[in-house]
């Protein structure tokens, strides 16, 4: 599993595959990580913590479910 890392498409998650590995591939253990001090601490499920979350519209809800139903029934 050396050269995993290489397959990820974005850096979270390859931040995701080190945290994991560091925690000796329990996911569990990502969880109760106890160091704090590392780097990498704020990003180990995967999520940037410094993004913000969008407020949307129901109307903007509705494009999004309407859009994203398109992209799956094209997928089929």
């Amino acid at each position: 599993m050396e050269n995993q890392v290489q397959n990820h498409t974005t850096p979270l998650k390859a931040i995701r595959e080190k945290c994991i590995d560091c925690s000796g591939w329990s996911l569990k253990e990502v969880s109760l990580c106890c160091m704090p001090e590392c780097s990498l601490y704020p990003y180990r499920f995967g999520k940037s913590p410094f993004r913000k979350k969008r407020d949307l519209s129901q109307e903007e809800r509705e494009a999004i479910a309407l859009r994203l139903h398109g992209g799956r029934a094209k997928k089929k």
